[in-house]
């Protein structure tokens, strides 16, 4: 919500190494479903799409894998999943997990998917609900420590993946529907969900596939993106942004 204000308030057209909106990030690109949604204890990493172009859509994929990689820091990675947690409802309802959030509808739909059938709202890659993702949500919650999340979600999907026979995606907002042209028995979902109780079962297995975070790098990162850039950032003021 802070970052979100921040940006609301940006001026546009600034060119320099001091430039506070260093990608020249126009404020009413704000969405006003953003500005009711996010909550205050969480965030996520948005599209870059190219210059001052940014997509504010919760794509799932690229943020799980930002924990799980570590490009993002402790800090930014528990954010995550304070969102996810907060916005559960929204993120995993009936079946773990949203590929994205919201989906896309109306003339956007039309223009960007050109009136996909295969990409209606709430379908597909538009806001369908993908168990796939579990294995990943569950991998980063072990990494975080917060083994519950990754919990809570498998009960969900254990409750319907085998008597729905298994299926690619769920349809919906919430998740209720096997999806329209959801193939059945696919072997991602059944081993996303295997993967996901083996994980929980034994969490040594789980740090062989994440990376711990390279401290150098963020600070390089910090210090680049920072409101006065390389020159005025010390380590210690770099540090301070990842270490809990």
């Amino acid at each position: 919500m802070k970052k979100i204000n921040e940006i609301y308030r940006y001026k546009t057209e600034e060119y320099s190494t001091d430039a506070i909106n260093k990608f020249n990030i126009y404020p009413e690109q704000i969405p006003s479903w953003l500005v009711d949604w996010i909550p205050e204890s969480g965030g996520y990493l948005i599209g870059n799409l190219q210059p001052a172009h940014m997509d504010f859509r919760f794509f799932t994929l690229g943020n799980l894998w930002a924990i799980v990689s570590s490009l993002g820091t402790p800090k930014q990675n528990d954010g995550i999943l304070n969102l996810i947690e907060e916005k559960w409802d929204d993120l995993v309802a009936n079946m773990p997990l949203k590929i994205c959030y919201p989906a896309l509808d109306y003339d956007e739909w039309r223009i960007i998917t050109g009136s996909d059938p295969k990409n209606t709202p709430w379908s597909y890659h538009n806001g369908g609900s993908w168990p796939t993702l579990l294995w990943q949500f569950t991998l980063a919650c072990i990494k975080m420590k917060r083994p519950e999340l990754a919990r809570k979600a498998i009960a969900l999907a254990e409750k319907r993946l085998s008597l729905d026979q298994w299926p690619e995606y769920y349809d919906t907002r919430y998740g209720r529907f096997i999806g329209k042209q959801s193939r059945l028995y696919q072997t991602w979902t059944i081993a996303g969900f295997l993967t996901s109780k083996k994980l929980l079962e034994n969490s040594e297995m789980a740090s062989k596939l994440f990376w711990e975070e390279d401290y150098q790098l963020l600070e390089n990162c910090v210090c680049g993106l920072g409101k006065h850039g390389r020159k005025k950032c010390s380590r210690s003021a770099a540090r301070s942004h990842f270490v809990l």
